[in-house]
């Protein structure tokens, strides 16, 4: 792989325009050859032909393993002056002097300079920002620490100590502490911890003069000196122990955990409980929440550490290639000064790494270095090839089934049966609800694709936990799976006729489909580390918070799946139709009363509601929290949408005239202002002054016409979601049929919708070098909470 293409692949996604910008120097570089070529056309000699050429060089001089005495020749020994520029905004700027302006082609290479200077320049200031930003977040940590440590002692002692229990304590744990409280303290110039050292031994030094004054003899001066220097050392520990646990004193918990009811308290403005309790559920959950801060401080300090090292190899293969394109030596010169900068020659952040790795292996894995490691440093997700083995397995297995029951419904000819319509209206629904979560989960699947190739951090965006979210394959082999149960459910329930003795179904193959369900919801809730457990308890605690909308802080999960479960009404159907299917007894003769019966309609109502009533809570949650008047006219768009399916559902059930009316207007309003939502802000797209004609400045995907088709579909595809709102059918299929395809429609219409919603979330968080999630700290000092207010 070549240089160019490593780079790209290694880079920080949201950093991606804080790096150098390697293609643009290696246009400049062309530039400079294509004038050299056509200035200086190379003899046509047998020299320069590619066979002897190539004989050529196996007859180069040898300069030897060691070069000891090698002095290359240079034609320009200067060709790169450094100069220290002006102060610009507290850091400094470089700029390159280049020497050989006035020769043919220079101005050239003084336009690469100088885009070589801008492109260092930006690399140094944003590295020195970011460090400086984490020697910020160092000392709260150290605070933090501080803290911890108080606390563990309060709560391993909560009466106190005795006399001599207090001077055993603090002998054992003085080491510990002092180590605790320096681990992150990077930011003590080593002039400051010097004349602390010197201002130390200048004291001790007068005080052991005063001592050798009163006594005539050497050996016992030397003794007392000694003597004076443990018993300084043991009044320090025990000062170091007193003043950490005077920090309690200044320390309060932040109560960050939102549940519904610190919900509903801080929305009747009931003061929070904020003091201190010394007990080891506390102690617990402050541990759990630092060692959470600590894991991801050390993620910023290693994408840090790779940004420098990224930047710092571009630059030297930037300047090598310069060098061979204009057979100068000025990368060496280049070099230096790039290794004299703040990038190249600060050693803060591996400092910092080491010191949080030795404090995270001390307090937080129990001394345990391999275990402390595996925290901090998680290997990468390794693809295994038999999950892609039983994913193409599955999905041949799939294909087989589907094709085995399309020759079956043609051999026996099902679909001229009897028992057809009856099929129809009974078993189809309950079948289709597999149907509408597996291509639901073959579009994540290909968003996963599609966002790994361009780029776009989901992870991240979605707060997984590093190595455990799903690929694509994965994602995969759990569709295809659940693809193969249902078509050999369906399989095995094809018959059409009842039994002519007891005039009736038989019972096993009737309560399949319900035994299918179960399964998967066994499987969805299943406590083992089994079956991707992490991925499974995550959407499950989303789809709880999409349930319990205004009493959660909403999150981008939470509404990103609050959108999945719109698109799903259809499903959610389906799962209401099975309580009444069997809830009341119409399985065993293959019967459909629930449409007749009042109440199941009026459910029919609410469950198709309930998606966007959850999404409505969540915007008016937002509005609440943020004042964004944004969120107040979502939630607006949602209502409206409410509003037209109340008024299809209302039309289906007295089928009038003024019905119709307000469902065609008010699902014309929901579809218009859906779509414009949808592409103006959900995609960031429809920008008037972009340079991408209608389209943002913007664009991962490279060709343009991807996006103009994609909101094409998008318009089409919500007039299709239109069709079922107005309840029309298509003459030559099946009502159920139809309501299938619309429903699929909208599926395939949110599938795409994802990826571009992704896109825009991920180009915002580029916009704003976001790379990392805030991680709420245990404790807040009363400075701080000064500060705040």
């Amino acid at each position: 792989m070549k240089f160019g293409k490593e780079f790209a692949a290694q880079m920080v996604p949201e950093w991606e325009g804080a790096y150098m910008d390697y293609n643009l120097l290696k246009t400049r570089l062309k530039e400079i050859l294509r004038f050299r070529q056509r200035t200086r056309p190379p003899t046509a000699t047998a020299a320069t032909r590619g066979g002897l050429k190539r004989k050529l060089t196996l007859y180069r001089a040898f300069s030897g393993l060691t070069q000891r005495n090698h002095t290359s020749y240079n034609p320009m020994s200067k060709p790169v002056k450094n100069q220290r520029g002006e102060e610009d905004e507290g850091s400094q700027s470089y700029q390159t002097t280049f020497l050989m302006a006035s020769d043919e082609g220079g101005e050239y290479e003084l336009v690469y300079f100088r885009r070589l200077d801008d492109e260092f320049n930006k690399v140094n200031r944003f590295y020195k920002c970011k460090v400086e930003e984490v020697l910020k977040e160092a000392d709260s940590l150290t605070k933090q620490m501080d803290a911890l440590i108080a606390f563990r002692i309060k709560v391993e002692n909560p009466t106190g100590w005795s006399h001599d229990d207090r001077k055993a304590q603090m002998t054992r744990l003085a080491s510990d502490v002092a180590a605790s409280a320096a681990a992150l303290s990077a930011t003590t110039p080593s002039e400051a911890r010097a004349s602390t050292i010197e201002e130390g031994s200048m004291s001790h030094e007068q005080s052991s003069s005063s001592d050798g004054s009163s006594s005539h003899d050497e050996d016992d001066a030397e003794k007392e000196e000694e003597k004076t220097k443990n018993q300084s050392n043991n009044t320090n520990g025990n000062v170091v122990r007193l003043s950490l646990l005077e920090v309690l004193d200044h320390v309060k918990m932040n109560n960050t955990s939102e549940t519904p009811r610190s919900t509903i308290k801080g929305f009747l403005k009931v003061p929070r409980h904020t003091e201190l309790k010394f007990t080891r559920e506390n102690l617990r959950k402050v541990e759990e929440r630092l060692k959470r801060a600590f894991v991801e401080f050390y993620q910023k300090l290693r994408l840090l550490k790779s940004y420098s090292f990224l930047n710092t190899l571009a630059f030297s293969k930037i300047m090598k290639k310069y060098d061979k394109i204009t057979s100068r030596s000025a990368s060496a010169a280049y070099m230096r000064m790039v290794d004299n900068s703040y990038l190249g020659s600060s050693d803060d952040v591996t400092r910092l790494m080491e010191r949080v790795e030795a404090t995270f292996i001390k307090h937080f894995s129990n001394a345990n270095r391999s275990k402390g490691m595996s925290i901090l440093r998680p290997k990468a997700k390794r693809e295994r090839h038999r999950t892609t083995f039983t994913m193409g397995f599955f999905s041949g297995c799939a294909a087989a089934l589907f094709i085995a029951l399309i020759l079956i419904i043609r051999a026996r000819n099902i679909m001229d049966k009897a028992g057809r319509q009856q099929y129809m209206v009974t078993m189809f629904p309950l079948y289709s609800f597999f149907g509408f979560i597996v291509l639901h989960i073959v579009m994540y699947a290909a968003n996963i694709y599609f966002w790994r190739r361009y780029r776009v951090n989901y992870s991240f965006i979605f707060g997984f936990k590093p190595g455990t979210e799903l690929g694509y394959r994965q994602v995969l082999l759990v569709a295809f799976g659940i693809a193969v149960l249902a078509l050999c459910s369906v399989l095995s329930n094809l018959d059409m006729e009842m039994d002519p003795v007891t005039k009736d179904y038989q019972a096993f193959t009737e309560v399949i489909p319900l035994g299918l369900l179960i399964l998967l919801l066994v499987m969805l809730f299943l406590p083992f580390n089994i079956l991707y457990r992490s991925s499974r308890f995550f959407l499950l605690t989303c789809i709880f918070h999409c349930i319990a909308a205004p009493l959660y802080k909403v999150t981008l999960p939470d509404f990103f799946l609050g959108d999945q479960l719109t698109s799903q009404v259809q499903a959610i159907r389906s799962l209401e139709f099975y309580v009444c299917y069997y809830g009341w007894g119409d399985f065993r003769r293959r019967e459909n009363t629930c449409s007749s019966s009042g109440l199941f309609n009026t459910f029919n109502f609410i469950v198709a509601v309930i998606p966007f009533v959850a999404r409505l809570l969540q915007c008016l949650r937002r509005l609440f929290e943020e004042k964004d008047p944004m969120q107040g006219l979502n939630g607006l768009k949602y209502f409206v949408t409410i509003v037209a399916v109340t008024m299809r559902t209302a039309y289906v059930l007295d089928k009038g005239f003024t019905w119709l009316v307000l469902a065609w207007v008010f699902s014309a309003i929901a579809a218009i202002g859906s779509t414009y939502w949808d592409l103006v802000f959900d995609w960031g797209l429809l920008q008037r002054h972009s340079k991408n004609w209608w389209l943002r400045d913007k664009l991962l995907v490279p060709s343009k016409r991807v996006y103009y088709l994609a909101m094409a579909l998008n318009v089409l595809l919500r007039f299709a979601w239109l069709q079922t709102v107005l309840g029309y059918n298509l003459v030559p299929l099946h009502k159920q049929t139809t309501v299938a395809i619309v429903a699929s429609l909208e599926i395939i219409r949110r599938g795409i919708w994802n990826f571009f919603r992704l896109e825009n979330e991920h180009l915002n968080n580029v916009g704003k070098y976001r790379a990392f999630k805030s991680v709420p700290l245990p404790f807040n000092y009363d400075e701080d909470g000064d500060k705040d207010e």
